[in-house]
């Protein structure tokens, strides 16, 4: 019965969302707005009686769709974007999360609620919805642009954030102040998680996607993408982080493989699917007697939200050198709450330290944004021209000076080779000792877990933690060595600098041998007192430890070399993976490009009213297969959508950039205007 109750209810979710977002597609607004009043419709809040049974299997589902919709922006989002937007990403995100903490703190008590109450409303009201602004700038065809880029880094480092200030609202609500020893903590293995996970994945599975896409088989292809994707969101679950941020991970490292156009083509459907359900299941949370017994509270947030996180996110894009247009157009993208505020408002329920009217609020507002998301999106180009004439010519101005001085002074910064040589070893040590400390946590994970097939080893306990020590050590033993080799070069560096410019040699050779040794000798300490504290609950004693140590500085003066390879090997694989150039989205393409470059042409036309082609997706038009031209750029509304999908859609008005011959361009351009 089950069976029949699960397959009732999620035939009521589609048929119900199909229904409603063919309206809204009618009416040309958003369809995910179109998902949440499904929600909404067939929820348990809305008379006269609920259509759905089981909603915690729908919420299951719409689980899924989290997955999902991180995992497609992992895709989207590559390493090299976030390279690029990364110091604007965490101004951005750092100055909103301050700001509207406390514009939630001073709302909360300004109502007349409680310290606790007003700080975790702050913490509600911090976070962007990723998975809301993720949907509405697909639909609205925006997601390649400059500021839709910077929004996604935004939305990354807030995610990251969130996770430390859950740790932070943890920590108040059980003893009533900061801990600040268990948020370092926590920030800490969070990095590590962070960098052990993105390093093993760019190093292992672009290599194991390549391999399997030898095959020739889409089944086999997706079954293990869609295998790495919940593999890894499950680790990050059993690391107590959320399953949005490993889906996230794996989806950008997926992103430098070279089939990457063909993995975004066969988790479409499966995406836009379970992203309905979770669309649909956050529409479900509303109840409409709330507007009216919260209404004060409510609309007081919402414009908090929008006002707030408008001015926080603009000031902040603008402060780290964007212009004016790209800093408003973040600010009017990120002007929500989502499920993060969900989780953060759910912890202070099941911690017993906030109000039942917390929650539902929450939802509500995260509601009443989410509708106005598409809209602000839509209207930002509009905003930010009614701002241009407006603003008074100095201000103006002055804004432009601003970010003009900016850039010159990132371009025209000297470079210095010392300078960089010592970033570029620092930051590789810092990778080196995090990837350590990844090393040594799995194996006190692994101890304390005891999984069967290592409780079999001799002398129980003490030789299990004794073997997972020594394992740990040889997996650590080609970073240990690659550190001590750059803190060597690192201190040779330092003496030079040191006594540039000493006319005494004997002098100069004395500071140059004080310091070439003392850094390396420094380092080295520090990184056994390391050792020491990363092994200490897993660390053999007596006898067993000296002759473990005596094993491995055997196996380091023998292996040293091949260590050095094995990591300069590693280097040079990870180094490959990110220099590659992205591949195309139409590989179909690209493989025809050298015999249609000799005779290509480029040619406009606009979709008039008539068109036999309204209406419809680019797929049912078969316009390569009928007439050899394609369609590789649409300009919509001002904005532009390049490479659009075989799943875009052909509009009245739209501008349609076609490439071909001359006869292929003609027969193309009969078929897009002339009724047969």
């Amino acid at each position: 019965m089950h069976g029949i109750t699960f397959l009732q209810d999620l035939a009521v979710v589609m048929i119900v969302a199909g229904l409603v977002t063919i309206l809204f597609h009618r009416l040309k607004q958003p369809v995910v707005l179109g998902y949440i009043l499904a929600g909404v419709i067939i929820g348990p809040h809305t008379p006269p009686f609920p259509l759905i049974r089981d909603e915690e299997t729908i919420k299951t589902l719409s689980e899924l769709g989290l997955v999902f919709l991180m995992f497609s922006l992992g895709l989207e989002f590559s390493l090299r974007k976030l390279k690029r937007v990364g110091v604007t990403a965490f101004i951005a995100a750092t100055l909103e999360i301050l700001l509207m903490l406390a514009i939630g703190y001073q709302i909360g008590r300004w109502f007349g609620w409680s310290s606790m109450d007003s700080i975790f409303l702050g913490a509600i009201l911090s976070i962007s919805s990723t998975t809301i602004i993720v949907k509405a700038l697909a639909e609205l065809g925006k997601t390649r642009e400059k500021f839709s880029e910077l929004i996604f880094g935004i939305l990354i480092v807030e995610d990251i954030l969130a996770i430390a200030l859950i740790a932070l609202l943890s920590g108040i609500a059980m003893t009533g102040s900061l801990q600040f020893g268990q948020v370092a903590g926590t920030l800490g293995r969070l990095s590590i998680f962070l960098v052990v996970t993105l390093v093993l994945g760019l190093l292992l599975v672009p290599r194991l996607i390549g391999y399997v896409a030898r095959f020739k088989s889409n089944e086999m292809l997706l079954i293990t993408v869609l295998g790495l994707c919940f593999g890894v969101s499950l680790l990050a679950v059993q690391l107590h982080y959320s399953v949005a941020l490993g889906a996230f991970l794996i989806g950008a490292v997926i992103a430098e493989s070279r089939e990457i156009g063909k993995i975004e083509h066969l988790t479409e459907p499966l995406r836009d699917m379970f992203s309905a359900i979770f669309f649909v299941s956050i529409g479900m949370l509303i109840e409409p007697k709330l507007l009216f017994h919260y209404a004060l509270p409510i609309a007081v947030i919402t414009v908090a939200v929008v006002i707030g996180k408008v001015f926080s996110c603009s000031l902040g894009t603008f402060v780290a050198g964007n212009d004016t247009r790209t800093s408003l157009r973040v600010g009017m993208g990120l002007a929500q709450i989502g499920e993060f505020s969900f989780i953060i408002a759910a912890l202070g329920l099941s911690l017993k330290v906030t109000s039942d009217f917390l929650y539902p609020i929450a939802v509500t507002v995260s509601a009443i944004t989410t509708l106005l998301t598409p809209y602000l999106i839509k209207s930002s180009d509009q905003i930010v021209n009614w701002f241009t004439r407006v603003a008074p010519y100095s201000v103006s101005n002055s804004l432009e000076v601003y970010t003009l001085w900016l850039s010159r002074k990132s371009e025209g910064a000297p470079k210095n080779a010392a300078t960089q040589f010592i970033r570029r070893w620092t930051l590789q040590m810092a990778l080196n000792v995090m990837l350590v400390a990844g090393i040594f946590i799995a194996a006190v994970f692994l101890s304390n877990r005891q999984p069967a097939w290592l409780t079999k080893l001799p002398k129980g306990e003490v030789g299990l933690n004794a073997a997972l020590w020594f394992g740990a050590m040889l997996l650590s033993l080609p970073l240990l060595i690659a550190t001590y080799r750059k803190l060597q070069a690192l201190g040779m560096l330092l003496a030079d600098l040191r006594v540039k410019g000493l006319k005494d040699e004997a002098r100069a050779a004395e500071i140059k041998g004080i310091i070439s040794t003392t850094v390396p000798l420094t380092g080295a300490i520090g990184l056994a007192i390391l050792l020491l504290l990363l092994s200490s609950t897993l660390l053999p004693s007596g006898k067993l430890l000296f002759v473990l140590l005596l094993v491995i500085i055997a196996i380091t003066a023998l292996l040293w070399r091949s260590f050095i390879k094995v990591y300069s090997k590693a280097q040079v694989a990870l180094r490959e993976t990110l220099a590659e150039n992205p591949p195309e989205k139409h590989p179909e393409i690209q493989q025809q490009l050298p015999g249609l470059l000799k005779e290509a042409k480029l040619q406009t036309l606009t979709i008039p009213e008539n068109s036999p082609v309204r209406g419809r997706l680019i797929r049912e038009l078969e316009l390569r297969t009928k007439t050899g031209a394609s369609i590789v750029g649409i300009q919509r509304s001002g904005a532009n959508v390049i490479n659009p999908s075989p799943d875009e859609e052909l509009q009245t008005g739209d501008h349609v950039l076609l490439i071909g011959s001359d006869t292929q361009l003609e027969k193309a351009r009969v078929a897009l205007t002339q009724n047969g």
